[in-house]
């Protein structure tokens, strides 16, 4: 039906504008002076550590193509792999829809090293269930570790809770890495299979995988102002439902939803350092990539019309 079409975009928009409305409420006594003050400040060993943390983040999320290839028994050059997942991943972060923009993107670059579509398929499947595997997996160590997180956000401790719901997530886990072991059969729909991923593989997943969330957070953490930094891993599980939600609510960038939710969970943080270890994490995990993203998209169709394989 035609409103499918349009649901998720409406749904993003209307986030966005909510989540905006929500900042500015929240924030309304701070000017904009006070966020380039904080972002001066941060030092400049700091912003080093923040660029490598993207740097690992993204090196991570090539890491999930390279996976998956290795599931499909596909070779495909290891630079071309890398650019390939950038690029995806630069884009779709930014346009939204990460499974369906990164399908298409996918589609067109691996289709010219002759990768068919139901195999492109396949691959963009694994990407996503990986970094599923990946949030699956930090979440319930983070609950387990940090029960104290979840109190963060409903503003009363659940510690018990929190730790029980870390153990189910970490079961689940478990009994992924148990289904590989026992080679369940493949999973058809509609005459399209997934094979259950081989031990090797699964060993891939668990430790490449959360490297991508881990640099992630660590942009935000080496951006924070010393004074009631909370540690590392409170900041990952931040991240981790701040992250959840903006992908949650299609919003663009999940702009705006990301901020309030992160301002939320380090409410007893100094707001302006908050907001400008966000706008840190911003412009190296989504502005910069972007802009490089584009320039390999660019670059790669010229090439491809030069070969006459437009």
């Amino acid at each position: 039906m035609k409103w499918r079409r349009f649901f998720w975009p409406v749904i993003g928009i209307a986030a966005v504008v909510f989540s905006l409305l929500l900042l500015w409420h929240e924030l309304r006594g701070i000017s904009v002076d006070d966020v380039w003050e904080g972002v001066v400040a941060i030092p400049p060993h700091r912003w080093i550590l923040a660029a490598l943390s993207s740097v690992v983040a993204y090196a991570s999320l090539a890491g999930y193509d390279h996976i998956a290839l290795l599931h499909i028994g596909r070779r495909v050059s290891w630079l071309f792999v890398t650019l390939c997942s950038f690029t995806t991943y630069a884009l779709s972060h930014n346009i939204g829809g990460s499974v369906f923009s990164g399908a298409v993107i996918r589609y067109r670059a691996y289709g010219t090293r002759g990768l068919s579509g139901q195999e492109v398929g396949v691959l963009v499947a694994i990407c996503w269930f990986t970094f599923i595997l990946s949030c699956v997996f930090l979440g319930g160590l983070v609950l387990v570790f940090e029960p104290q997180i979840i109190g963060r956000f409903s503003g009363a401790p659940h510690h018990g809770l929190a730790i029980a719901a870390g153990l189910a997530l970490l079961i689940l886990v478990a009994a992924y890495v148990f289904g590989s072991w026992l080679h369940l059969k493949p999973l058809k729909i509609a005459g399209f299979q997934l094979h259950y991923p081989a031990l090797p593989i699964v060993a891939r997943q668990l430790l490449i995988g959360p490297v991508e969330l881990l640099g992630a957070a660590a942009i935000i953490f080496f951006a924070l102002p010393a004074a009631g930094n909370p540690g590392y891993f409170v900041v990952l599980g931040v991240f981790m439902v701040s992250f959840s939600v903006g992908l949650l609510s299609h919003a663009p960038g999940a702009l705006g939803v990301f901020e309030v939710v992160f301002l939320t969970g380090l409410s007893d943080m100094d707001p302006v350092g908050v907001l400008a270890a966000l706008l840190v994490f911003r412009l190296f995990y989504l502005i910069i990539p972007l802009l490089l993203g584009l320039c390999v998209v660019l670059f790669f169709e010229h090439s491809q019309y030069s070969r006459g394989e437009g």
